[in-house]
């Protein structure tokens, strides 16, 4: 049951509904893209060049839509961005229809997704603090992290089942979901007064970078995502292990992609009830070691339970990491810096979800999958321990309602 201080806030309802479309046919759309390569090459390194693709556009981009989310309409922004979507992955469907889909246009596409998602995300980032009052903002963020797993769960079952019917109804479904995205954002009404343009210049692009140079405890939070998900990113690899390891085939490998949702969903849930109190810093720190731990044990697995319930550890310990990463950022910094901000934490995400795909199938593909996931989890262990030495602030985190913004 939603907690009714935010069931009142009156822009959240239509925010649920284009997040929680939008992430659904991503991943009902990412589950059938990653089978439909693997399929087409048989190659383990193919999934990883996969996730390169959708990460390299945002390299050259990032600062440049962060500055474009903090000049224009951001609402405007995401509904272009998701008009396109629509097309291409209609497009994608009208492919597969005529059986023309080859690795190269699978590449492409998620290139041009990727694209899309560079400007997206910056823009959606700052929606949730221009609907919910700094009181409330933490429980809100674990409502839509709860939320959003759910779609999370229903996206990698749903398509890995519609694959197996055919690869045309799944990424049918996927164009009618981001058009429910499109129509959810189109009712989204913000409290947000776009800021007189200021000149384009090389300071005004990257005034994110030196955002979180001055902040330490954002910049740790931001890296320490990055570089933990980045070594310990079991997911590029599901569908060797759904296929060679534990033979469960596409429908099991729907499961697997869903396992760290469910636990995720769970623990968001939880928060969204019982937000985090004293102490949140060590509590981040401490979900990442989880991280890492459930990592190796689903590495070393050859029993699907055992694997399953190592990856729902690891979503439930992600989420914490995320729901604490995302309010400290989304409360630490003034609303004209949030696009920019927010760019450069979409960037860190890309970084550590898309170029992780591509480190763990390059990796995996040099000496074996199984021995990949194992040393990510590892090296995710230690990179906690060595960001508590270098980020003592954030270690030292407290309540989070206690953040405010800084004054520029």
């Amino acid at each position: 049951m939603i907690d009714p201080a935010l069931r009142a806030l009156p822009g959240l309802r239509p925010l649920i509904i284009s997040r929680i479309c939008s992430q659904l046919s991503a991943t009902t759309m990412t589950i059938a893209i990653g089978w439909q390569i693997y399929a087409l090459t048989h190659s383990v390194a193919s999934l990883g060049y996969l996730g390169l693709a959708q990460f390299l556009p945002m390299v050259p981009l990032t600062f440049i839509s962060g500055h474009v989310a903090d000049r224009f309409n951001r609402r405007n922004i995401v509904l272009v961005c998701q008009i396109l979507e629509i097309l291409s992955t209609g497009a994608l469907a009208a492919a597969a229809a005529m059986q023309i889909l080859t690795p190269a246009l699978v590449y492409a596409f998620a290139a041009f997704y990727g694209t899309l998602r560079s400007f997206e995300m910056p823009c959606q980032q700052a929606f949730l603090p221009a609907i919910a009052p700094p009181a409330l903002l933490p429980r809100a963020q674990a409502l839509l992290s709860s939320l959003f797993m759910t779609a999370s769960i229903v996206g990698p079952s749903l398509g890995g089942l519609l694959y197996g019917l055919g690869a045309v109804t799944c990424y049918s479904l996927a164009t009618l979901g981001f058009a429910l995205a499109f129509f959810g954002t189109l009712a989204l009404q913000l409290h947000h007064t776009v800021p007189a343009k200021e000149p384009v210049t090389f300071a005004s692009v990257f005034a994110g970078l030196g955002f979180l140079n001055r902040r330490r405890d954002l910049l740790g939070a931001i890296s320490l995502d990055l570089f933990a998900v980045l070594l310990g990113g079991a997911t590029a690899l599901l569908p060797v292990y759904a296929d060679s390891v534990l033979h469960v085939g596409p429908i099991g490998l729907g499961f697997l992609r869903a396992a760290p949702a469910v636990g995720a969903l769970v623990t968001s849930a939880w928060l969204s009830r019982h937000p985090l109190g004293r102490r949140a810093g060590v509590t981040m720190f401490i979900s990442v070691v989880v991280f890492g731990v459930a990592t190796i044990v689903f590495g070393a697995s050859h029993i699907t339970w055992i694997s399953v319930l190592a990856l729902m550890v690891l979503g439930a310990a992600d989420v914490i990491s995320v729901v604490v990463r995302s309010s400290l950022i989304q409360l630490a910094t003034p609303d004209s810096m949030r696009g920019r901000v927010s760019a450069v934490n979409s960037l860190f995400i890309g970084s550590s979800n898309q170029l992780g795909e591509f480190e763990s199938g390059t990796l995996g593909a040099a000496i074996g999958p199984e021995a990949a996931v194992i040393a990510g989890g590892v090296g995710t262990i230690l990179v906690a321990v060595v960001w508590i030495r270098l980020f003592p602030k954030l270690w030292s985190l407290d309540r989070l309602e206690d953040v405010r913004p800084e004054i520029l």
